[in-house]
This record gives structure tokens, sequence and C-alpha cells, in this order.
């Protein structure tokens, strides 16, 4: 009979290429060969592809027909070579270049009425233009950056002891770290063997290089990978609050509006290009900044910072740039965003944002150094889950059961409230069109209608049916201001709700990969539990790998609940601003009917 394997634990699929088992599940194996820790084979549902090999027991059955060859059969033997120990994979990743990013999906400008507003911004591709071609006008006259780079970094590794420095603090995830704080919860979930000898499993690293897990860094964190000096004033805290972990408030709150775009130009007239004026609260010093700096901002925050949700821009557009309507649009949604940056407590006060506010683009020298420093963070990628900061004692290691029913739930809120965004983007935009077209002309057509009743009445001559003309004349009238009316009023409730919807449809395309990221640390936390629990790996560096993804924990769940916070606060200030506009549009077609409705009292 074919190789078969019960599966010991539940496990999901995360990547393209993994299927998902049950508990208990009976599954069939292509070979009984691991390729990485992994194996392939078909599960009770008929699909086959790869799982982790610590998931399931091999039943041992003398075998009465060959197995089914395996999908890697045909590789040559050099295609899987060995995992290289942890020291050289480092030094291997610290030399070898980043692999490039896969292009993302871009749809095309929607416009307002006719079709759903698409979210903001999409997946991005982070521009490293260098400082000589900062000022040309690539995000004016295209849709894409000139030159897209790689979410990738370098992690030096710091291997330095003893170390006082002002303002710095030495942090290395390596395995020899001692946790012996988080040893007892840790035990309390292990069944640990009897005999004392242990191999040197570890635990394996994904086969799909490009997932968002690997590219963020958190798998090399998760792994002991990362090593680097943090400044005091790089750490991200999060603190234990009444819903649970959430980032710290920033001590000093601040506002920024955005006002007066300008149209200028460059090179005697030959280049123009829309600057917006920035007046940030905690300075009062105002700034002018263009677009395309919008979009330089986004990509290093987005590079940075892999479990927050950095909001997405309002979506380019190569023609009609110029147009008072779109500039219009555009000052909206950036008035959105900046709402959203400066109300983050940890977007706030990040140094590139802060730049961003304050330097004067005059001062050139100030604001390419201010630049080049963004562009040469080190603490991205792995090295960035190093500054977050978490309690400690009591109630500092969340329960991992818990923490994923928690992040499981969010996740199916999120693709409701997608769904649910999408159907009343489509409804308003729909109920908008007909605003401006046909209830307009709709209302029109009955003036229209009452003023050729009116001239009629007219040809009758009687001085005593002049008033009755006058009054359905001026009926007809109201009839047409009430169809303008109509027209102008999406823009006053309906259009700040779509703008709303667009923002943060934005936000809940950023979830799934900020998910995928603290679901692929719990996936290596329950494998280091298994290889305990088989005595193929040392306690303590089950330990290093959970303190590691408890971190991650913390800062996702910290990300979730200052979503639902601002969220309610988004929703309800909205929502009250869309039925006060209701209630005085219509008044104001209450108070057209009333006027015309008086005219008939002195007939």
């Amino acid at each position: 009979m074919a190789l078969r394997a019960r599966a010991l634990y539940d496990f999901r699929s995360e990547n393209p290429g993994e299927i998902s088992l049950r508990e208990h599940e009976v599954l069939s194996l292509c070979s009984e060969q691991d390729i990485e820790g992994w194996l392939e084979g078909v599960n009770s549902r008929g699909d086959r592809g790869l799982f982790p090999a610590s998931y399931v027991q091999v039943i041992r059955a003398p075998a009465a027909e060959p197995p089914p060859p395996a999908r890697y059969a045909n590789l040559p033997a050099s295609s899987f070579e060995p995992l290289p120990p942890p020291a050289a994979f480092k030094l291997a990743t610290q030399q070898a270049p980043p692999a490039a990013a896969p292009e993302p999906f871009s749809l095309p400008p929607a416009a307002r009425y006719p079709l759903p507003l698409a979210p903001y911004g999409g997946s991005y591709e982070p521009s490293q233009g260098s400082d000589d071609d900062w000022d040309d006008d690539w995000d004016e006259s295209s849709t894409v950056a000139d030159e897209p780079g790689v979410l990738g970094s370098t992690y030096p590794n710091y291997n330095v002891a003893g170390s006082q420095a002002s303002g710095l603090y030495c942090l290395s995830m390596g395995s020899e770290l001692s946790l012996s704080s988080h040893s007892d919860h840790l035990a309390g979930h292990l069944h640990l063997p009897g005999s004392s000898t242990k191999s040197s499993a570890t635990v394996s690293r994904n086969l799909n290089r490009f997932s968002t897990f690997v590219k963020s860094g958190g798998e090399a964190f998760v792994l002991g990978e990362a090593s680097g000096f943090v400044k005091d004033g790089d750490k991200l805290c999060v603190v234990l609050g009444p819903r649970g972990p959430e980032w710290q408030e920033n001590p000093y709150p601040f506002q920024c509006s955005i006002e007066d775009p300008t149209k200028q130009t460059k090179f005697k007239g030959m280049k123009s290009y829309i600057a917006y004026k920035l007046v940030p609260s905690h300075t009062g010093q105002q700034v002018h900044r263009r677009y395309k700096h919008f979009d330089w901002l986004y990509g290093r925050l987005a590079e940075k910072f892999p479990v927050i949700s950095v909001p997405h821009l309002p979506e380019k557009q190569a023609t009609g740039r110029f147009e008072e309507d779109f500039i219009s649009k555009r000052r909206k949604g950036l008035a959105w965003w900046m709402d959203h940056m400066c109300s983050h407590p940890v977007l706030a006060q990040c140094d590139a944002f802060q730049h961003f506010l304050t330097c004067p683009r005059t001062d050139e020298k100030a604001w390419k150094q201010g630049k080049r420093k963004a562009e040469k963070d080190e603490m991205v990628g792995a090295n960035f889950f190093l500054t977050i900061s978490v309690p400690t004692g009591t109630g500092a290691v969340l329960d991992l059961q818990e923490v994923e029913s928690r992040v499981d739930s969010f996740k199916a809120f999120t693709k409701k409230m997608e769904e649910s965004a999408l159907q009343l983007n489509h409804t308003a935009n729909e109920f908008a069109r007909k605003q401006v077209t046909g209830f307009k002309k709709e209302y029109q057509k009955v003036g229209h209608s009452f003023k050729c009743l009116s001239q009629a009445f007219e040809l009758d001559q009687q001085a005593f049916s002049a008033g009755l003309n006058q009054a359905i004349a001026f009926t007809a009238e109201a009839y047409d201001a009430i169809g303008d009316l109509f027209a102008d009023q999406p823009r006053q409730d309906l259009d700040p709700v779509m703008d709303l919807l667009a923002l943060y449809q934005g936000h809940l395309a950023n979830f799934p990969d900020i998910i995928h990221v603290q679901k692929g640390a719990l996936t290596k936390v329950k494998e280091s539990k298994r290889h305990v629990e088989e005595g193929k790996m040392e306690l303590q560096k089950a330990e290093g790998i959970q303190e590691r993804c408890n971190i991650i924990s913390f800062a996702t769940l910290a990300e979730i609940n200052y979503f639902h916070k601002i969220r309610v606060r988004d929703f309800k200030l909205q929502m009250q601003h869309f039925l006060q506009q209701q209630i005085l549009f219509f008044q104001k077609v209450t108070q057209k009917l009333e006027e015309a409705l008086h005219k008939y009292d002195s007939v």
C-alpha cells in the first residue's frame, strides 16, 4: 500500500503550494524523503502540496505498490541542499543582494460616479531615485516610479559584548539568549521526554522566500538571526490597556492641515506641478510638498513598519492632473491620509515623517540629509522587530491560543467589513450618479411642465388670473432649483463617505500581510514545541522562539486595537456629518416648496 502519515497537529496553509491539515487526519505521502523539513502528500480532501514534516507521523506498513512519483522527483539533487548553520546563513544573507519583489498589480484610475472607487494606493513599489533626479517630475507624468526598489535590507550582525553608550542598548536574538523568565510558562505547555539527549534540530524555513513573513524579516527575527543596537528614541512601546495590548500614546500629539493647492512651474515654465501647503500644529511653520514627496514618504514607511497599517495615498492620475475637481479630490484624500498619520502613536513620531513635516524645501542640504538618513535606516526588516518593547512581569506572555483566536476573529471581521464597504461604496456611487443626472433631470422636467402650464394660462389675459399664473411660474422655478440642489448634494454628504471608505479599503488591504507575519511566527512556535517534545531541541531555544513570537503578537494586537479605536472615531464623525448634511438638504428643499406654497395665498 502507499505510504501514509497521520497529522499530529492542525496546520493552516499560508502560501501557494502548501496544504492544510487537521489533527488525526490520514494523508497519502508522495515520498518519505523530506525537503528541508517539508513533506509532499495528499490530504483527505484531495489537495496535494507541502506541509511540515514535524506535524505528521509516518504510518509504517509494508508497501504493496510503489508510491506515486514525487512532484520534485525530476529535480537534480543539488536543488535541495542542506541548510547552513545559523551563523553561515546570516553571513550569506548579508552578502547576497536582496531578491526583487514581484511587480504589483496596478489598477486604472476610476471615475467618481460611473464606477465604484478603488481603494487608495495598492501594493507599493518604493522609489529609490538619486538625489540628482529628486526634483524630476516622474510622479506627475507617469503612474509609476522610474526606479522601483526592493523591499529588503541587510541586517548587520553586531557582536559587541558589554557595550556602554548613551541612549543605546544591545539586543542579540541568537539562540543562546537566556529567557529564564518565561521558562515556567513554556514548560507548562510542553511535555518533555525523559531522555536528556538533545539533537541539534532547528525550525525549518519557509520554502516560499517571497512570502510576506520572509520578506518582512519576521522569519529571520523569530529564528534569532537579527541583532543590532537600538536607540532609546527608536523604541516602540506596547502597553497593556483595558482592551489588551496598545501602542503607547504619543506624549506630544499634533495635527497638520493641508491647504491652498497651487500650480507652480520650474525650468522657466517647462514643467508644472501642484504644491500643497502643510501647517503642522506643533511647529506652526508652513512647508510646501508635492505629491511625489508624499509618495516617497509612504514608500519609506511601508518598508519600515511591516506590522503597522500605513494608510494608502490617493491614487495617481496620468491625465487631468490640473483639473480643479481632481485637485480638490486629491487634497481631501491627502487630508484624510494626514489625519491618520498624525493620529497614529508610532507613525506620528517616526523620524522620516517629522522630517517631511518640518524641513523647508528651500534648505536643500538639510532636506537631502534627512532623505538619505531615512533611506539608509538600519532598523528595517528583521531589525525593526528589535525596536518593539513589550511589557514585562505578570501578563507579559500572551496565551498563543487566545492570540490566534483573536487574530482569526479580526481576519473574519476585516473580510466582512471589506465586503460591506465595497457594497456601500457601490450603492453610494450609484445613488450619487442618479442625483447628479437622473434626479436633476426629472425635477427640472417637472418644472418645465409647470412653466408650460403657466405660459398657457397667460393667454387668458384676465386680470384675476395673473396671480395664479405667477404662482405657477414660481413653482416651476422652485422645481428647477430643487433639481440643482440634488445635483450638488453628493459633494456635501456622499462624497465624504466614499472618501472615508476608500481610505479604509486601503487599511483593509494592508492587514492580510500583517496577519500573515503573525501567523508565520505562531507556526514556528508550534514547530519548536514539537521538536522539544521529541527531544530534538533544547528548551532554551524554543523559549527564544516563543519570546520573539510574543513580541510580534503584542505588536499585532496593538495595531488591531488601534484600528478599531480609530475606526469608531472616524465613522461616528462621518455618519454625523452625513445625517447633518441630509437634514440641511431637505430643509432647503422644504424651504423652496414653502416659498412656492405662499405664492398662492394672494391668488
